[in-house]
């Protein structure tokens, strides 16, 4: 019997609840999951700012959990190329890019080799980047203060 594989990736900073969900439930829909986790020089280029935990961390902080088999680091964002290089069956994503424009393609390309992309639940209020803005609005008021 063949194991599925299973893919996921993301930048994973300022690990949350979100993130942990996602995991868990990508584990519980295959044998074996992969996770990719995103340079910084790759974040930077698409969201124009640094992730605040470094790459090693985050990859470190990822491979910890038990419901992850593998990590693997990204410097692309192009998932067709992802899929060529591991060959996974089922590629998990939030459902906030579900009927984007890039997923449908995805969806489409990654059909013709028999894998396929399933959406789970956005974890709502929750994200790095909000955390990210708070503490930056924490700082930039006791910074103020002085």
């Amino acid at each position: 019997m063949k194991k599925i594989i299973g893919y996921t990736s993301g930048v994973f900073d300022m690990f949350h609840i979100g993130h942990l969900h996602l995991l868990k439930k990508a584990k519980k829909n295959c044998d074996y999951l992969i996770v990719g986790v995103n340079t910084d020089q790759l974040v930077s280029s698409y969201k124009e700012k640094t992730p605040i935990i470094p790459l090693e961390h985050r990859v470190e902080i990822v491979s910890a959990l038990s419901c992850v088999d593998e990590v693997v680091t990204l410097n692309h964002r192009d998932k067709i190329k992802t899929f060529h290089d591991i060959r996974y069956d089922i590629m998990f994503v939030g459902d906030d890019w579900k009927g984007s424009e890039i997923f449908s393609k995805v969806e489409i390309e990654l059909g013709k080799f028999g894998a396929e992309v399933k959406y789970f639940e956005y974890t709502k209020k929750v994200s790095s980047t909000k955390f990210t803005s708070i503490l930056q609005g924490i700082y930039d008021s006791e910074t103020a203060d002085q």
